[in-house]
């Protein structure tokens, strides 16, 4: 369903304004649900935008870099609580996990020795660990947030030692083609647009190079387009299961760092996490001699946006600003979406026994049916998500969501077999409004 009019103008307004005030070459900004475009717009003519020509897209190519290892994680190939030296062996930096990698909390320092690797001929995977030093650490794990694009660059290793495969062979195999993305390449296909350098004080425009970073291509090396970057913002939302599981997705978008002090942006297993009023975006940006990127999305409705310019940096703006400022806007003006109530329905099994109202600590509790699982939550309240179960085995439920997501609800029934409590996590919940404990 194609933008309300006047969303889409305020859309169009917000790019313009940005290459004008930013002065870009051009600039492309574009909405999408449910990987398809719902507006396309953009400003400037060096080269005009399209929503298919590529564009370098930087750091956002270690989101698919971090779906990669996830993937791996998945099939039982590794773990990511496993040492770096696990599956890279001999390097000074063996002692920090994938995990920490993947969340930027592993106290490396940012950047690879030797030249800008994102402005010269990149590395091979055994030149750059054989260049690896002590001194690339640059506080202990955990400590702060410290944004490192070493570690994607040991990350696209850790891939290539494990599967047998270059990285970009990977990522095309098990990301790219699965979804698609046709126009996602590692070097650029024509039509791309030229990525430059806007002088401060004249304006003039100078051409960056656009060199292979070798063994660091995984932390920034991809081009795409606004209508492949659909897809992969759709997938950021609402996974396909042949890429990975929605509950994996899930667990790389749970935030593990926070980026400031006011919590409103994060990082989670690779995506970053923004946050805005109420509502929580997840995305990346990107950069390269060039070239700036940036795409969100707001999971639960779907909708995001994607944002390319060919300057390595906006004027009073960022390409990140621009991509907040036009979701927002969107969310602002669309619509709820008001989902009609609907009986539920009946139980069945075991869980006709538990529904219905239980109490604890003077404090009442509704147990419903949702399918083929349980939902509980405190009457008269809405504060907290409720507690999802599934059953396990007789008379034993597993949390699923919730606070007690990975908790067991115990049903204990009386000696002739009827439902008396239900024990979840020592916390015993009874039919008796007046029974403390």
């Amino acid at each position: 369903m194609p933008l309300l009019p006047e969303i889409a103008r305020t859309v169009t307004g917000i790019a313009a304004r940005a290459q004008r005030t930013g002065r870009a070459p051009s600039l492309a900004l574009a909405v999408v649900q449910d990987r398809s475009l719902l507006h396309f717009t953009g400003a400037g003519e060096t080269p005009p935008p399209d929503p298919k020509t590529q564009y370098r897209i930087g750091s956002i190519t270690k989101t698919l870099t971090a779906t990669l290892i996830l993937q791996l994680r998945d099939e039982g190939a590794l773990s990511l609580d496993d040492l770096l030296y696990r599956h890279l062996p001999g390097t000074p930096l063996g002692a920090v996990t994938l995990r920490q990698l993947l969340g930027h909390v592993s106290g490396l320092r940012r950047e690879p020795d030797g030249p800008w690797w994102e402005r010269t001929a990149g590395q091979s995977v055994d030149e750059l660990l054989s260049g690896l030093t002590a001194d690339k650490i640059a506080g202990p794990p955990w400590r702060d947030y410290h944004y490192s694009n070493l570690a994607y660059g040991l990350l696209g290793a850790v891939v290539h030692r494990v599967t047998g495969e270059p990285w970009a062979t990977r990522v095309t195999k098990r990301v790219l083609e699965p979804l698609g993305m046709k126009r996602t390449t590692y070097l650029p296909v024509e039509p791309y647009a030229r990525g430059y350098v806007v002088h401060a004080l004249d304006g003039r425009l100078h051409e960056e190079p656009r060199p292979d970073a070798g063994a660091m291509a995984a932390a920034g090396q991809l081009w795409s387009t606004a209508t492949d970057l659909a897809k992969w913002v759709g997938f950021l939302a609402d996974p396909a299961p042949a890429v990975l599981a929605r509950a994996t997705l899930d667990e790389m978008c749970t935030p593990i760092a926070m980026q400031d002090e006011t919590w409103t942006a994060g990082h989670g297993l690779g995506p970053e996490l923004n946050r805005v009023g109420e509502r929580i975006y997840v995305g990346h940006g990107g950069s390269m001699p060039g070239y700036a990127a940036q795409i969100l999305v707001h999971r639960p409705s779907r909708v995001g946006v994607v944002a390319f310019a060919n300057a390595y940096a906006l004027r009073g703006t960022t390409i990140r600003t621009v991509a907040l400022d036009a979701l927002t806007a969107v969310l602002d003006a669309t619509p709820e979406v008001v989902v009609p109530w609907q009986p539920a329905p009946p139980p069945q099994g075991e869980a006709t026994e538990l529904c219905g109202r239980w109490w604890w600590m003077g404090m009442e509790y509704e147990v419903a049916p949702a399918g083929a699982d349980l939902v509980m939550a405190p009457v008269g309240s809405s504060a907290r998500s409720p507690w999802r179960f599934t059953r396990e085995a007789p008379d034993r439920w597993r949390g699923t969501a919730g606070t007690n997501a990975g908790e067991l609800l115990h049903v204990l029934r009386t000696p002739d077999g009827t439902v008396d409590k239900l024990d979840i996590a020592t916390f015993v919940f009874s039919r008796d409004p007046y029974q403390l404990a």
